[in-house]
């Protein structure tokens, strides 16, 4: 009676797998459950990333004036919470002074370069290169100078192959902790030409140059703003840059941004980062 069943059982199987209906396991799962391949995969979270700023007053966070307020300062706001700006830019420094604050002299050496009395980084630059609170795999480094460095004394004048020298070095820098160097040219003041807004800055071949040596993207932040100004219709100015849109956009010395301005440029700079495609494109709103 028991080998009836077995066989009874047995044969029972064997047709309800020519029908294609699958059998239970021990444990009451079907053991040929199909579709599981199919459910949506889990989306991975994002990783979170810092994206450090380095460069000048036109990018630097704002004091208790009013005006200037840098571009740095609104760029945290264009990025989801994934997201960590961390703005180290500096009002009135060259990528010189910036790198060794206090150890730049106010006299050029045989070079035309201001002589460094050391070699000691700055502690905003010993920060960065820190393995443990530094840049990080995955972190984003901008570099933006250009607007001081063209002084003719020191301890702010840069020439231009030292200039590329200094970006080209932060680049690798970045590069040697597996973070992403962003180099930018200088933004524009507003000059008028008549009707037409004019590049004014200085260092943009050099930076091209730093980006080609380290394979860092440029945001061409030069173009990009004298665009933006020409756009808005900032020319022909009678001389008042304390009023009106130019008003609006500068401070009085049409070199410093206003708030509005600030949020302007830093919208420049992110729509390059999407129209190049960077990986951190993934992180803006």
């Amino acid at each position: 009676m028991k080998n009836l069943r077995i066989l009874l059982t047995t044969a029972l199987v064997i047709a309800l797998a020519g029908l294609g209906v699958g059998t239970a396991s021990a444990g009451g799962v079907a053991a040929n459950c199909t579709g599981a391949s199919d459910a949506p995969a889990v989306r991975a979270a994002a990783a979170p990333v810092t994206v450090w700023l380095a460069g000048d007053s036109t990018m630097a966070n704002p004091g208790a004036a009013r005006c200037p307020v840098g571009w740095g300062s609104r760029f945290d706001a264009l990025f989801n919470s994934d997201v960590t700006v961390r703005n180290q830019a500096v009002g009135g420094r060259s990528i010189q002074t910036w790198l060794y604050e206090g150890n730049v002299s106010s006299t050029k050496g045989s070079d035309g370069e201001c002589r460094l009395t050391s070699g000691t980084y700055s502690s905003r630059w010993q920060g960065m290169l820190n393995a443990s609170t530094g840049m990080k795999a995955g972190d984003y480094l901008f570099i933006q100078f250009g607007i001081n460095d063209s002084s003719s004394t020191c301890p702010r004048h840069v020439g231009p192959a030292r200039y590329q020298q200094l970006m080209t070095m932060m680049a690798k820098a970045a590069l040697a902790r597996g973070a992403h160097p962003v180099l930018l040219t200088p933004v524009a003041a507003i000059t008028c030409s008549g009707g037409t807004a004019t590049k004014n800055r200085g260092f943009v071949s050099q930076t091209f140059a730093a980006g080609s040596a380290t394979g860092a993207p440029v945001v061409d932040l030069q173009t990009l703003s004298v665009s933006r100004y020409n756009s808005l219709r900032f020319c022909p100015n009678n001389g008042d840059y304390g009023a009106g849109p130019v008003g609006a956009f500068f401070c009085n010395d049409h070199t410093h941004f206003e708030t509005y301005g600030a949020q302007q440029i830093a919208t420049l700079v992110a729509g390059d980062v999407r129209r190049q495609n960077l990986p951190l494109a993934a992180y803006l709103r």
